[in-house]
């Protein structure tokens, strides 16, 4: 029987807080003071490493490793800026290969356009990095930076992923999970909180670690993993409640998966907003996909587009019985997202421009046809729209102006995902009847094998990775807190697509430990 407390003006007695809720919230009270304490130990440790250079670099690296850099943007900032201030690219001639390739990737990363020398005289790469397997690491690392006409890095690149495989099986442990790692998921594809997990026991083995640096990214990790679980738990009864499970069961259910991936892009606490919009897009979206792939007619398909381009409840009436739901979901999340901003919202889905049109006629467009469209109906567009929307205080009328326009960074990652996805999709697509991809594009238009035209588009990829890494040196023309969005949209991409695997459409079991790992398991403290 719950406990009735009296009051002290003589009104109707309440009953008292539910005991188990009250031993929650003090211990969800204690856990975040705990992880403030902790965060002040930390900032300590970074202030005070500044008097051994090396040293500071290496805490500045293992804080952005285990997914806390959001914490100390302030103090990496001007750690990082005194670097650059103080840099001579002299220095690269007589120290550490480790610690140069350090410096070069932790600058690059924040936007400093340095440059640096790993050749001998000869102009060739120095004997001793062979035996050096920490260098070959960091050299490795480093040289995902690259941008355009930097030879040496594309050649770093080839030299350090080669010697690497040839010696990763003589490596002792924790060097040897480093490596492995790094060839199979360098940090600059690699998803911050994705990798900040196995990178935890990483740096718990190695020869030297902060006790208070682990221990606050261990419980960083928890405690935001129980407000995705929150987060997760209300949109999904939203997603239930749509019942697209009996009315469209020929669509993909995705929503673990979908929230999974747009939590990875924008993982920090203060964006719950921008993850509920994006993730209710993108299920809307992947529904959508359904249909217009593989499902409705040609005519059917027409009047969606229509309904969609008029933004007008009564379009519904005009609509099949199963496109009237996601029709008026659309509509829903739209107006959800009206009532939150003061946006146009017109910018929506139009990556059905084209794609009835190759569909019903089978016909196969040139490559710059399909990358005209397909870079539309990729999806990204509009999740990247709906995560600057959930940025206020950075993304200003300006952003979104730059962003319509379509700039070299946007293409870019529109590239890698379009292009990674066609890799891992294309044969299970044309087993039914399915838009040309761009693989089928490529084949027909310059008439080579599948695996000649794999070959350009991994080049095609590298090259938009390129640019990616140039629109991020500074100065930049919107915030590096937007350009990081879009950076790891491209990142999503290639973690989802990697090896010609699509482990969004048919999740396995890589999917299902990467959801267990960031949205059910905590981490031992």
């Amino acid at each position: 029987m719950a406990l009735i407390l009296a009051t002290s003006n003589g009104s109707s007695p309440a009953p008292a807080a539910n005991p188990e809720t009250t031993r929650r919230t003090i211990t969800l009270a204690h856990k975040e003071q705990q992880l403030e304490d902790l965060k002040e130990e930390v900032r300590r440790e970074l202030i005070a490493a500044a008097s051994n250079p090396s040293e500071q670099l290496k805490f500045i690296d293992a804080v952005q490793r285990l997914g806390v850099a959001y914490h100390f943007e302030k103090e990496i900032e001007e750690a990082l800026q005194n670097t650059y201030n103080n840099y001579h690219g002299i220095d690269d001639i007589n120290d550490d290969f480790y610690d140069v390739a350090l410096r070069f990737r932790l600058l690059r990363q924040q936007g400093f356009n340095i440059h640096v020398r790993y050749k001998d005289e000869k102009g060739r790469f120095k004997k001793s990095l062979i035996n050096d397997p920490y260098g070959l690491l960091g050299l490795y690392e480093a040289a995902h930076l690259r941008v355009w006409e930097e030879d040496i890095l594309d050649e770093a690149l080839a030299f350090t992923t080669t010697h690497l495989k040839s010696i990763v099986e003589h490596l002792e442990y924790p060097l040897a999970a480093q490596v492995t790692h790094a060839l199979e998921r360098p940090i600059r594809k690699g998803l911050e909180r994705l990798e900040a997990r196995p990178f935890m026991s990483i740096y718990q083995d190695g020869a030297s670690h902060s006790k208070a640096l682990l221990k606050f990214a261990k419980l960083d990790f928890n405690l935001l993993q129980s407000l995705y679980k929150k987060e997760l738990s209300n949109i999904s009864r939203w997603w239930k409640d749509l019942d697209f499970s009996s009315k469209l069961p020929f669509a993909r259910d995705r929503l673990v998966e979908g929230y999974f991936w747009i939590a990875t892009c924008c993982f920090e606490p203060q964006y719950s907003y921008a993850r509920r919009i994006q993730t209710k897009l993108h299920a809307l979206i992947t529904t959508m996909d359904d249909i217009f792939d593989a499902y409705g007619t040609f005519e059917e398909l027409e009047l969606f587009t229509e309904a969609i381009g008029r933004w007008d409840i009564n379009s519904v009436h005009q609509l099949p019985e199963y496109m009237k739901p996601c029709y008026q979901a659309v509509l829903d999340v739209y107006k959800e997202i009206e009532e939150m901003e003061n946006t146009e919202r017109s910018y929506c889905v139009h990556h059905t421009k084209d794609a009835p049109k190759w569909l019903h006629g089978k016909y196969i467009p040139t490559i710059e046809e399909y990358m005209g469209i397909a870079m539309v109906t990729v999806g990204v567009p509009v999740l990247t729209f709906m995560s600057f929307i959930g940025m206020r205080e950075t993304a200003t009328k300006e952003v979104f102006d730059w962003l319509l326009q379509n700039p070299k960074i946007v293409r870019a990652t529109y590239i890698i995902i379009r292009l990674m996805d066609d890799m891992a999709s294309h044969k299970f697509e044309q087993e039914r009847e399915h838009i040309a991809s761009s693989i089928e594009c490529y084949m027909k238009q310059h008439g080579v094998s599948e695996q000649q035209a794999y070959d350009e588009f991994h080049k095609q990829t590298e090259n938009a990775w390129k640019d990616i890494n140039e629109e991020c040196l500074r100065p930049t023309t919107v915030p590096m807190l937007l350009l990081s969005r879009l950076l790891n949209f491209a990142r999503s991409g290639d973690v989802m697509y990697k090896s010609h695997k699509d482990i969004f459409t048919h999740p396995g079991e890589v999917t299902k430990n990467n959801i267990s790992m960031l949205l059910i398991d905590p981490v031992p403290i």
